[in-house]
């Protein structure tokens, strides 16, 4: 058994694309629009679904925006260096929450970022 994907209601299909594509260097797996149901399935990843987990984006089409749970805390991405990867996602115009350093009570440094829904993504330091 393994995880497959983890589900986002997102507003803006393009806009969100663009944000794990281009700010978080995920690629597009898989796209399908379902016209009967007016919505879209967008699947991204670093890998295969055969291989890792993804993220399915889902695009309500007569939904724009979304209010989000207090039930959901984040995704979470390993990355080799937290400052760089922060720089990285204000170059591209993403929005930094907490700039990279030790978490509280340890020593892993972490960072976050907000996707253009709101959604938290931590960055883990390897």
């Amino acid at each position: 058994m393994r995880i497959l994907h983890t589900m986002l209601r997102v507003g803006d299909l393009e806009r969100s694309l663009a944000f794990y594509t281009q700010v978080l260097g995920m690629r597009l797996l898989r796209r399908k629009d379902y016209p009967e149901g007016r919505f879209t399935l967008a699947f991204l990843g670093y890998a295969d679904e055969s291989e890792a987990a993804a993220i399915e984006l889902t695009h309500n089409w007569d939904t724009s925006e979304y209010q989000l749970g207090n039930g959901f805390g984040h995704i979470a991405l390993g990355v080799d260096d937290a400052a760089a990867f922060c720089q990285r996602v204000r170059e591209l115009g993403g929005q930094v929450v907490r700039d990279a350093g030790p978490m509280k009570h340890g020593t892993t440094v972490i960072a976050f970022v907000r996707d253009p829904d709101g959604y938290l993504i931590e960055l883990i330091e390897k």
